[in-house]
């Protein structure tokens, strides 16, 4: 298993004009001076950028290089950053890239990830094997830290961190809508809609998100505070993204937001405990109060209606069901675990040599941490 990375120096590359974060190694620099129009490369160029930054890498989960890469192809397809040409989605030398990138990492992950036995292919066993399989989650608590411990900095930290999922929360799971039929599609509909705020914009998560963080008084553009977030934290998106995006993976990305759903309830309680004892206001707390009653619904919705039934409608996908719920709690388990030990040393969990917005928390402590 890739063990926690730390905060190391930054190794300065040029930055792609017009892009609001920098590269982190020549893969990434090529992918993004590629996806904003640049210079294209031969076959065998890409492969032998591709087959370094693979080869030269201890852990493709930690790499700064390989992730911030990914994350960038996954975002030309999200149209998540407004930089990157919408022409070249689907550019042949650039899907090569991904998926090399991706064989590496699900290999990778498929290796380090600990897999439970597999319930039988029905809706109970299934939901009896996650909750199980949630419930025994014993990696260090971020959320129980930031209800006791952590300062006004740390809560504004876990926020950046959080900002590259949450941003746009729901829409990496939501790849698997046309792809599911019967009981898992109506599932996932049920639970995706109230993710989207069930009609009323002001309702959908990532506006939530976005008001918490400017009430943190943080920048809530999508991307602002990328440079900011370590691998672990991308490589956490960067799993839903690839298992949302490979329609072989269907079973693979419900695990993954049955686990993610069953996870979030009590979290998000913790978390705004703790931002209320810092002095947060409502604006900040409200995207936490609301997942502390939703999730709790979800995760109901998502063990059984949504996983169990995919398993009884398709047993040939249960592996890749578990897998992904192992997956959730594993990859999300090596981001808490960063930021976990870097607070507890008395550091920050942002990248040490970040540039722009994500260079700190940049905000003036509030309440009890003024």
């Amino acid at each position: 298993m890739p063990h926690a990375p730390t905060a190391v120096a930054r190794t300065d590359h040029a930055r792609p004009d017009g892009l609001p974060f920098p590269a982190r190694g020549p893969l990434s620099r090529a992918v993004l001076q590629r996806l904003v129009g640049g210079e294209d490369l031969e076959y065998a160029s890409w492969d032998e950028l591709v087959d370094q930054a693979v080869s030269g890498s201890r852990s493709i989960a930690e790499d700064e290089d390989i992730q911030l890469a990914l994350f960038a192809l996954y975002a030309s397809a999200y149209g998540s950053i407004p930089e990157f040409s919408a022409e070249l989605e689907w550019e042949p030398q650039l899907l090569r890239v991904r998926r090399s990138l991706e064989a590496a990492f699900e290999a990778e992950l498929r290796t380090a990830v600990p897999m439970p036995e597999l319930p039988e292919p029905n809706a109970d066993a299934v939901a009896r094997a996650l909750f199980a399989l949630t419930g025994a989650d014993s990696g260090p608590s971020v959320s129980r830290y930031l209800a006791k411990k952590a300062t006004a900095e740390q809560a504004r930290e876990f926020l950046i961190q959080r900002s590259i999922y949450t941003l746009r929360e729901a829409d990496p799971h939501s790849w698997a809508i046309p792809r599911l039929h019967g009981r898992p599609k109506a599932a996932l509909v049920e639970i995706q809609s109230d993710e989207y705020g069930g009609g009323r914009p002001e309702r959908v998560h990532a506006t939530l998100f976005a008001a918490a963080m400017r009430g943190a008084g943080l920048d809530d553009r999508y991307g602002a505070y990328l440079d900011a977030a370590p691998a672990a934290t991308l490589a956490s998106l960067n799993t839903m993204s690839m298992f949302g995006l490979n329609r072989r993976l269907l079973g693979a990305i419900v695990g993954h937001l049955a686990a993610f759903e069953m996870t979030s309830s009590i979290p998000s309680r913790l978390v705004g405990d703790g931002l209320k004892r810092l002095g947060f206001g409502p604006e900040v707390t409200d995207y936490f109060d609301e997942h502390v009653e939703a999730d709790a619904v979800h995760e109901q919705i998502a063990a059984r209606d949504l996983a169990g039934a995919l398993a009884e409608d398709h047993p040939e996908l249960l592996p890749d069901i578990i897998f992904g719920a192992a997956a959730c709690l594993a990859v999300d388990g090596w981001m808490g675990r960063h930021q976990f030990d870097a607070w507890t040393a008395g550091g920050s969990s942002l990248r040490a040599g970040a540039t722009g917005a994500g260079a700190s928390a940049g905000a003036e402590p509030v309440g009890a941490d003024a």
